[in-house]
């Protein structure tokens, strides 16, 4: 029984540290990596002190590439956008959902939903703040359209102050 023990112990040490043999040495700086796996399996380092921040979208986009959206953060602060007839107001959206139009200083309510920032005001209109390829443009509606109807125009739209959370 002795000596088969032994041989056993043996074996099993040598399994169990075959992944200890064939795992890669951590790099020289290895602390300041972050190392990102791809759902094909490819890897990718970056360094850390290349990051300014790092955001988590919460909903995936609507649109078609089904890439994920910006952050809901990304849409806080004070958003200069067009009117339509070639004049610029602001859209100003806080945190706890609430909203301001300097265009006839209205008050209204905004969600962050399929990676936009969705705007109903008092007065019954609508806008929508979303990201076009690396871009933002304010999609308008007037009173009783909803947000998958064709808006009434389409602006630039430019957050002047951004601080995504």
């Amino acid at each position: 029984m002795r000596s088969r023990f032994w041989p056993g112990c043996l074996a099993v040490a040598l399994v169990s540290s075959l992944p200890c043999c064939y795992a890669a040495a951590p790099a020289k700086g290895a602390a300041s990596t972050m190392v990102i796996v791809f759902k094909d399996g490819h890897k990718q380092a970056i360094n850390l002190a290349d990051i300014d921040h790092v955001e988590y979208p919460l909903v995936v986009s609507a649109a078609s590439t089904g890439e994920p959206g910006p952050s809901r953060g990304r849409f806080f602060g004070k958003w200069e956008v067009g009117d339509g007839a070639g004049n610029n107001f602001y859209i100003t959206l806080l945190e706890g959902g609430e909203a301001t139009r300097s265009s006839g200083n209205v008050h209204g309510k905004w969600v962050y939903a399929n990676g936009e920032a969705d705007v109903t005001w008092d007065d019954g209109a609508q806008d929508a703040l979303r990201r076009e390829g690396t871009r933002y443009e304010k999609f308008a509606y007037s009173a009783g359209k909803h947000f998958t109807d064709a808006p009434d125009n389409v602006t630039n739209a430019r957050n002047t102050s951004p601080k995504p959370i």
